[in-house]
C-alpha cells in the first residue's frame, strides 16, 4: 500500500523546505514572504527507507467564506483528508502562536494522525519554542531543522511509531513514480522505424504543460479537466505561483499536467518573488513534451502571447493553443483570423499551430482540445525514413536548387533524421556555411508541408560532406 503524508502548518514554518528536502531535489519556492504556497503540491519523497507521496499546502489562515484563505484553507483539509496522516510544523524561534493553537485545536477535534514537528530548532533560539509546543496536546514535538537537514533520524523514528500505532501497511522498498522521460534517435531511420514511430509508447506519461499570461483561466482549466476543485482559482491574477504537477488518465493514456504561474513582460517582473515563479515556469517548459498556450479571448493577442509562443517554439516543444473565453466574444471568426495572421508573421517557422476555441469555465470545447495535445504529440515523435527524405531532397532540390555563392553550386547530397521530439534532420553538402537562411527556411516550409508536419518545430541541420553511410553501404 503507498503511503501519503501532508505537511501543515501556518504560513513560513518551512512546509516547503521540507518538501524539497524530502523529495530530495528544490520543486517548491520557498522564499521569506509569508503565503507563498497556495495550491497543495504534490510528489514522490523517501525518508530512510520510506517512500511515500508528500503533499506540500499552503499556510494555515483564517479567511471569510470565498475569501482567498479560505479557499487554501480548503485545499489543506483536502490534502489532510487524502493523507495517511500529517505533519504539523512550527517555527520553534517564532515559538507557539495563537494561530498555532488555534489550527492544533481544529485538527485535535478532527481526531487527524499527526507528528508535531518543531522547525528551526537548531541552536538556543529554538530551545523555548520547543518547550512550549507541548502545550499544543499533539504529542511529542521532533525538533528539526528542514534547511539543514537535522533531526531527520528522530523523524524515521516517529514514521516507525505512527505507523505501527495507525496499523498502515507500508511497502518500504517501493519504486518512486517517474515524472519525466527522453527519447533521442540517433543515425539513420530505416522503413520499419518509421513504422514503428506511429506506434506511440504509452507506458509512460504524456507530460503537459499549461501556460499563459496572468489570469487568463489557466487553473480553471486545470479544474476543469479534471473534473474537481484541484487548484485555487478566483479573479485575483497572479493566483498560482508553483507549478504544480498533477497526474490523471485520459481515456485510458496517463497524463502529467502542470499548471503553472503565468508569464508578464518581463519589464513588469520585479519582485524577487514573481521572479521565482517566473523560472519556475521556464523549467517546466524543459521538461514538458506537449505546452498548451491558454489565450484570453476577450483580450487583444497581445506581443507577450507571441514571445510566450516563440519561448515554446525554441524550447523544442510541441504547441497547442487554447483560445479561452471564445464564448463571450461574438466576432469570433475575426479574433481567429488575427490570431492566425499574428502567428503566421511572427512564427512563420512553426506554420499550422492548432488553435482551439474552449471555455475553461463551461467545459465547452474541452473535447476538442485533448484529442489536438494528442495529435501535437504524436506529430512532435515523427520518423520519417532515410529513404523518403532522399528522394524528397533531390526533387525538392531540382525544382528550386540552392543558390549559388560566388559562382560556385551548392549541391545538397544526403538527407537523414537523426532524432525526433521535435523532429530534427542534418542535410549534408559541400559549403554548408553558405547556404542562404531563406533558402533554410524553403526547406523547412516544404518538408514541413510535403511530410505533414503542421504546427511543431522543426530543426534542419547542415553539415559539410559526402553521404557518411556511402562507404557503410
Amino acid at each position: 500500500m503507498g503511503l501519503t503524508i501532508a505537511i501543515i502548518g501556518r504560513p513560513n514554518v518551512g512546509k516547503s523546505t521540507l518538501f524539497n528536502r524530502l523529495v530530495g531535489k528544490r520543486l517548491a519556492i520557498v522564499d521569506d514572504t509569508p503565503g507563498v504556497t497556495r495550491d497543495r503540491r504534490e510528489a514522490m519523497g523517501s525518508l530512510g527507507h520510506y517512500k511515500f507521496k508528500i503533499i506540500d499546502t499552503a499556510g494555515l489562515e483564517e479567511g471569510k467564506e470565498a475569501s482567498l484563505s479560505a479557499r487554501m484553507w480548503q485545499q489543506t483539509e483536502k490534502a489532510i483528508a487524502e493523507a495517511d496522516f500529517s505533519l504539523f510544523m512550527i517555527d520553534a524561534r517564532a515559538g507557539v502562536t495563537p494561530l498555532d493553537k488555534h489550527f492544533a485545536e481544529l485538527l485535535r477535534r478532527g481526531n487527524h494522525p499527526m507528528i508535531l514537528l518543531a522547525n528551526k530548532a537548531e541552536g538556543r533560539a529554538g530551545q523555548e519554542g520547543l518547550y512550549d509546543a507541548f502545550s499544543l496536546g499533539l504529542g511529542e514535538p521532533i525538533p528539526v531543522s528542514a534547511e539543514h537537514g537535522e533531526g531527520l533520524a528522530d523523524l524515521i523514528e516517529a514514521f516507525d511509531e505512527k505507523i505501527r500505532e495507525l496499523g498502515i501497511d507500508v511497502d518500504a522498498d517501493g519504486e518512486e513514480e517517474v515524472t519525466s522521460f527522453s527519447v533521442a534517435i540517433e543515425g539513420e531511420v530505416s522503413e520499419e522505424d518509421e513504422a514503428a514511430s506511429e506506434i506511440l509508447d504509452n507506458s509512460q506519461p504524456l507530460q503537459m504543460a499549461i501556460v499563459g499570461r496572468p489570469n487568463v483561466g489557466k487553473s480553471t482549466l486545470v479544474n476543469r479537466i479534471l473534473g474537481e476543485e484541484r487548484q485555487i482559482t478566483g479573479p485575483e491574477a497572479g493566483l498560482t505561483r508553483d507549478t504544480i504537477g498533477v497526474s490523471f488518465d485520459y481515456e485510458g493514456r496517463e497524463i502529467r499536467m502542470f499548471d503553472t504561474a503565468g508569464l508578464r513582460r518581463k519589464a513588469k517582473v520585479q519582485e524577487k518573488l514573481e521572479k521565482l515563479s517566473v523560472a519556475d515556469t521556464i523549467r517546466a517548459l524543459n521538461f514538458a513534451e506537449v505546452v498548451v498556450l491558454m489565450i484570453d479571448a476577450t483580450m487583444p493577442f497581445e506581443r507577450q502571447d507571441l514571445s510566450i509562443a516563440s519561448l515554446i517554439v525554441q524550447e523544442g516543444r510541441a504547441l497547442v493553443l487554447a483560445l479561452n473565453k471564445y464564448d463571450l466574444i461574438e466576432n469570433r471568426q475575426e479574433v481567429l483570423k488575427d490570431i492566425a495572421e499574428k502567428l503566421e508573421h511572427t512564427l512563420p517557422q512553426v506554420k499550422g499551430i492548432p488553435v482551439v476555441p474552449i471555455s475553461a469555465l463551461t467545459g465547452r470545447g474541452i473535447d476538442k482540445l485533448m484529442p489536438a495535445v494528442f495529435e501535437a504529440y504524436r506529430l512532435w515523435n515523427r520518423r520519417i525514413s532515410t529513404s523518403k527524405l532522399n528522394r524528397w531532397l533531390a526533387e525538392t532540390t531540382e525544382y528550386h536548387p540552392a543558390p549559388s555563392v560566388s559562382g560556385r553550386r551548392i549541391k545538397m547530397r544526403y538527407m537523414t533524421q537523426v532524432k525526433t521530439r521535435p523532429p530534427t534532420f542534418a542535410i549534408f553538402c559541400n559549403r554548408s556555411k553558405d547556404v542562404a537562411d531563406s533558402y533554410q527556411r524553403y526547406l523547412m516550409n516544404e518538408l514541413r508541408w510535403d511530410f505533414e508536419l503542421p504546427g511543431v518545430p522543426i530543426r534542419i541541420l547542415l553539415r559539410s560532406g559526402d553521404n557518411p553511410y556511402h562507404k557503410k553501404k
